[in-house]
């Protein structure tokens, strides 16, 4: 089947008529095709985008509110198709996948719920006559240019608050996964959204997120993906004067305490470093194990991971399914036999035997020990399920060694001292702190984001969106007489 561009509220072909086929990385089973698009359907949308602003922006929050509730119930009736699609598209298990999917009608649900909340502040003015207010007001027409990892959670908790807040919106979604984000622009439009409020043009994002960045009806840009491109885009955005928001990488650890809970600490951590084929800016990467407990830690982690079923996302039992592409499990590989050549392997390093993965794009969980600091695997950010172990003497080193990275997205701390943990939430050098949880997970009502160099410091979802998708406007009013 082949797909169009949502433009100006209608189903529009690419200017260049050429088309990518959309394959599944477990069996490149085809989705369908998708636009390759080109700069001047990026121009088409965002006049559409700016032709709209005006209209949306004087409807009140509640009519807007509207349209989220109606593309949310859309969702909801046809979920068990969009999440089985997002499964074949991005390959992460099903109990994931079907549970992003539903996590995208949650967010709409949230957000537009945040209609019947204030938007400004009464504050006291020094004179008995002047009243003061704050009131908020949207940008205009933002861009947004969303990663493959959570191809309907991160377009929708982006677009969310944009729409609501009385932002039009031009997205670029991953060319990887394409269907999720098509069926959120069905939802919208099914939902009868105003021409123009949301338009989407698929291609690759070094043709169509470039244009994006620098067209000047675009007042900002909203990006989640890597650093090497986000700094590219931040640099770009600024130069052209355009509020911009950041969502990088991570290099997420969890410390483990000799006090800690050893069966509920192993699962922990094969959450949060093998979900999802470790495909997450909030997986864990680093393990930092107290020595007092390392051995019989380290032997309970390598006898669970042994026990993951690798295969087929649409099965129930699977727990690890491919990485989204070629590429991806290419540069997976690559930091696998780095890891080889600097420390020590314990379980999985390659891909599996099984005949039936052979054509899907799968790799082992694999777990290192004896890693130097200084190693390629402790430091860069492998986005796979690749995993290494760190022995400490105390809490002291173990936040040392925690917060040595460029990274400052996600950490957590398994230990039943309140003390060390409460100590440990002021310690860690990150803006998501988990306490005997998973790095990975967020609720769509808390603020999301990161220190360092994962984020350029403003946060999504919650009640935070609001700053990035608004100004604020300040008012003193006096009577006339």
């Amino acid at each position: 089947m082949r797909h169009l561009n949502y433009i100006n509220g209608q189903w529009k072909e690419p200017s260049t008529k050429e088309y990518k086929e959309n394959l599944s990385p477990h069996n490149s089973e085809s989705l369908g095709e998708f636009p390759s698009s080109a700069p001047a359907d990026v121009h088409d949308a965002a006049a559409a985008a700016k032709r709209a602003f005006p209209a949306w922006k004087k409807l009140s929050i509640q009519q807007r509110a509207a349209y989220l509730q109606r593309a949310a119930a859309f969702l909801k009736e046809n979920i068990e198709e969009i999440g089985r699609d997002l499964i074949k598209e991005e390959g992460k298990a099903f109990s994931e996948g079907m549970g992003e999917a539903n996590r995208a009608v949650s967010i709409l649900e949230y957000f537009a719920a945040e209609a019947r909340q204030p938007l400004g502040d009464v504050i006291p003015s020094a004179s008995e006559k002047t009243f003061l207010y704050t009131t908020r007001t949207p940008l205009g027409p933002v861009g947004l240019i969303t990663p493959w990892n959570f191809p309907i959670a991160i377009p929708v908790w982006k677009m969310a608050p944009a729409l609501i807040y009385g932002n039009t919106v031009v997205i670029k979604p991953a060319d990887l996964t394409p269907k999720s984000v098509y069926y959120v622009m069905k939802a919208f439009d099914e939902a009868g959204l105003p021409a123009g409020v949301l338009n989407c043009v698929f291609g690759r994002g070094s043709v169509i997120g470039n244009e994006l960045v620098k067209h000047p009806d675009i007042k900002a840009i909203s990006f989640t993906g890597s650093n090497q491109v986000g700094r590219q885009i931040q640099k770009q955005a600024v130069e052209h004067g355009k509020k911009v928001q950041m969502e990088m990488g991570g290099k997420n650890p969890l410390v483990v305490l000799n006090d800690a809970d050893l069966d509920r600490a192993v699962e922990i951590t094969v959450g949060g470093a093998f979900k999802s084929t470790g495909q997450k800016c909030t997986a864990t990467s680093r393990v930092i194990v107290q020595e007092g407990i390392y051995e019989s830690f380290r032997d309970l982690l390598v006898k669970r991971t042994k026990e993951l079923t690798i295969g087929n996302p649409l099965h129930e039992g699977t727990y690890i399914g491919p990485a989204v592409s070629k590429a991806q499990l290419d540069g997976v590989l690559e930091m696998i036999e780095a890891g080889k050549s600097e420390a020590t392997l314990l379980c999985g390093g390659g891909i599996p035997e099984e005949e039936e993965l052979k054509n899907g794009f799968y790799v082992k969980p694999t777990i290192f020990e004896n890693v130097p600091r200084d190693a390629r695997i402790a430091r860069e950010e492998i986005f796979g399920p690749v995993l290494s172990l760190f022995k400490v003497k105390d809490y002291e080193e173990a936040v040392e060694m925690a917060n040595e990275t460029e990274f400052g997205l996600s950490a957590a701390i398994c230990t039943n001292n309140l003390t060390l943990a409460r100590r440990f939430v002021e310690d860690a050098e990150v803006g998501l702190v988990h306490v005997n949880s998973e790095t990975s997970g967020a609720e769509p009502q808390m603020p999301f984001g990161g220190v360092k160099n994962s984020s350029s410091g403003s946060r999504e979802q919650g009640k935070a969106a609001i700053e990035f998708y608004t100004e604020v406007k300040t008012v003193y009013m006096d009577p006339v007489v």
